[in-house]
């Protein structure tokens, strides 16, 4: 005889707790609520997110839609029509566009965005562009290349 053994008979059933009935009952007095406080009294549970009287969290966060991403994407971004100016053929990097003077400062990888008109065929390497860019690119011959 082990003691995982030792199970109930099949069909048998466990008393139920009868709380408040006396001391005799195991569950008397104080019904299992303790002695005073608020968990103790009558109508008890306080309501869900309740925080004793703190501004609870859900009041805390704000509701308002759109507010800031936290860990954005920054790109250097650059129009379509400020490539109009490069000659024809140039293969079109963030380097290339720092070394030109096109760019001044790195801000992250390069996006291309499609405000502007472009007539010269040009090869685009950047790490996006918009619909628009892109379309404006390949009408004028170029190319685009995602890196």
């Amino acid at each position: 005889m082990r003691l995982e053994d030792a199970v109930p008979q099949k069909g048998s059933t466990k008393r139920k707790r009868r709380i408040c009935r006396g001391i005799s009952a195991g569950q008397g007095a104080s019904g299992g609520f303790g002695m005073r406080g608020q968990k103790s009294r009558s109508g008890r549970p306080t309501r869900p997110g309740f925080e004793g009287g703190q501004t609870p969290l859900y009041r805390r966060l704000p509701k308002l839609k759109y507010f800031t991403v936290i860990n954005r994407k920054h790109f250097t971004v650059i129009n379509v029509g400020d490539l109009a100016d490069l000659a024809a053929g140039t293969e079109v990097t963030l380097s290339s566009l720092m070394d030109a003077g096109i760019v001044t400062q790195d801000d992250g990888p390069l996006k291309i965005l499609g405000d502007g008109d472009l007539s010269v065929k040009l090869t685009v390497k950047a790490a996006a562009f918009t619909e628009g860019a892109k379309s404006k690119i390949e009408a004028a011959g170029g190319t685009c290349e995602v890196v």
